[in-house]
């Protein structure tokens, strides 16, 4: 019998039900993301055999993410976050709706792909802060880390299972049955998050102008280590990653099916996981700093090992060494920008940071399929990977308070100097 000193175990936070199927639609959601990208990185290689085409379905995410992802972040403090993201997902059933009936008609112009992932990005760039932001309404304070360290999972989860899906659902039943497979997944989001009963309502009235909607910037560029931090992350991942280049290396230089592919893509998400449990049981500790200048070093040389590898089963080992780096990476700037981040601008920072990440993912892919078709592909990854250890050793030496962070939670509390004034203010004084 237990001792009744013994603290009652925490109720689960899954006994609240909006919480529970938010948590069932971000999956769906993740998952018909996943397999969407599978489908459309394979079916516009197969049409076109070009890396250039590749890189360009980053490049068509990327500009309207960048356009809009600072209005989305404005808009999600203005306007029920519930609503926005059932009109987004909506947008996105229609986007893989349309690929559907691409492929059903046989039409060979890749431009009409590319339409269709502008506007996917679009809609990508109101969800993404509306779905961070809706969080802390479906939970009371307590339970807030955990259901933070949830949301992460269900991503990760995601992440790992949506490509091997993709793959599978491609190489089984072509381009059509994977379309079918994503916008039966978007709806079954829409349905979940209509069911959501959380309202929220107008939680900002600051004016919007063009000073809110750059406040964000000036303040990561007054703050060295999550400047630092941010920048490394951005330059690392655009010059070393290797996804848009991955049905190239599965086709031509792996020789392997659309299910290898989905393995492939599936890797990095696998041991980004791994590694994001290993840090939620037991944290980085001293020397931080030093710990993800190493960890980007790393995800440089396997970035490195996969560009020179002719082996399966090497390149997926390589993909999920450098995801689980990356993790690292992305766990000490999440940390510095939540702990060095004031809560009146965690909305505008945070969509800085949302455009840096997807500046490193969809920009780099740009990068990789440009760089691919000038080069070939390999060529393209190792000089990618090359250009990551060298930002590796530009920013330890730019950054030296960023290099000499011992524990994140004490270190990221810099005060950040104030805005220097104009002269006439400064007279006046």
């Amino acid at each position: 019998m237990p001792s009744s000193d013994t603290p009652a175990p925490r109720p689960s936070v899954f006994r609240h039900r909006d919480f529970r199927l938010f948590q069932l639609a971000r999956l769906c959601a993740v998952l018909a993301m996943q397999v969407e990208s599978v489908a459309i990185g394979w079916q516009v290689y197969e049409l076109t055999g070009s890396a250039l085409a590749l890189g360009y379905t980053g490049l068509a995410q990327f500009l309207p993410f960048l356009i809009f992802a600072l209005v989305g972040g404005q808009v999600a403090d203005r306007v029920d976050r519930r609503a926005i993201l059932v009109v987004c997902q909506g947008v996105m059933l229609l986007c893989s709706l349309m690929l559907l009936s691409f492929t059903m008609g046989h039409v060979r112009d890749v431009r009409f792909v590319y339409g269709v992932l502008v506007l996917f990005g679009t809609a990508r760039a109101f969800y993404s802060p509306a779905s961070a932001a809706l969080v802390p309404r479906l939970v009371p304070a307590e339970d807030l880390p955990r259901a933070v360290a949830i949301n992460s999972t269900t991503w990760q989860v995601a992440t790992i299972a949506g490509p091997a899906v993709g793959g599978l659902l491609y190489g089984w039943a072509g381009a059509m049955g994977a379309y079918v497979g994503s916008a039966s997944l978007c709806a079954l989001t829409v349905v979940w998050m209509l069911l959501l009963k959380v309202r929220t309502g107008r939680s900002s009235s600051e004016p919007f102008s063009m000073k809110t909607l750059l406040a964000g910037f000036h303040f990561v560029r007054r703050q060295r280590l999550l400047l630092g931090s941010i920048t490394l992350d951005l330059f690392a991942v655009l010059l070393g990653g290797a996804v848009a280049l991955l049905p190239i290396y599965a086709q031509d230089v792996l020789h392997t099916g659309p299910w290898g592919l989905g393995l492939l893509r599936s890797a990095p998400a696998v041991g980004a996981a791994v590694v994001a449990l290993l840090l939620a049981s037991r944290p980085l500790g001293g020397r931080a700093g030093w710990k993800m200048f190493i960890a980007v070093a790393i995800f440089g040389v396997a970035t490195l090992v996969f560009g020179v590898s002719h082996s399966l089963p090497l390149s997926v080992v390589a993909l999920a060494v450098a995801g689980a780096a990356d993790m690292v990476s992305v766990v000490v700037r999440g940390t510095v920008e939540m702990l060095a981040t004031p809560d009146e601008m965690r909305g505008r920072v945070g969509a800085v940071n949302m455009i840096c990440i997807g500046a490193s993912n969809e920009l780099g892919e740009f990068r990789a399929g440009s760089f691919a078709e000038h080069m070939g592909a390999e060529k393209a990854v190792i000089s990618g990977a090359v250009g990551t250890l060298v930002v590796v050793v530009l920013w330890a030496w730019g950054f030296p308070e960023l290099r000499r962070v011992d524990h994140l939670e004490t270190a990221a509390r810099e005060p950040v100097p104030p805005e220097p004034q104009p002269l006439a203010a400064q007279s006046a004084h």
